[in-house]
């Protein structure tokens, strides 16, 4: 217990201000990403006849890079929606999962991204937020 009293003794306004706006800051940036992900995705991509070509034209080197980029920022994205799924952590930690999940390419993710998307609460947030960009809802099996 003298570590906490003495880290909270630590504490200066500044601190207190910086990570505040930290965390205001990845949560408006979690928010944009999820967003945009969400509007950009084909209103198919949860059915199970989407076809996927990834940066297609492309050559190899390009395309392997691209992939390579693609699953690490989606691992990260699942780590951080896994903190952001913790108790006392305020944020969207299921549609954060969801996005990365999206942008993994790991055999079996299509029935965990669609046990995801299918939850009601889910589903209709996104189909109304697809519906204010003029974008059709998305197809689920």
């Amino acid at each position: 217990m003298d570590w906490l009293t003495e880290f909270w003794a630590s504490l200066s306004w500044n601190q207190i201000l910086l990570g505040a706006g930290l965390f205001v800051g990845s949560l408006v940036l979690s928010f944009l990403s999820i967003g945009i992900v969400m509007v950009k995705i084909p209103e198919n991509y949860f059915s199970s006849h989407y076809q996927q070509d990834f940066m297609p034209g492309s050559s190899w080197y390009v395309r392997w890079g691209a992939v390579i980029l693609k699953n690490v920022f989606g691992f990260l994205l699942v780590l951080l929606g896994i903190v952001l799924s913790l108790p006392g952590i305020p944020g969207q930690g299921i549609l954060t999962i969801l996005l990365g999940l999206i942008m993994l390419d790991i055999p079996g993710k299509r029935p965990l991204e669609a046990r995801i998307i299918k939850r009601p609460a889910i589903l209709s947030a996104i189909n109304d937020l697809r519906a204010r960009y003029n974008k059709p809802p998305l197809e689920m099996d």
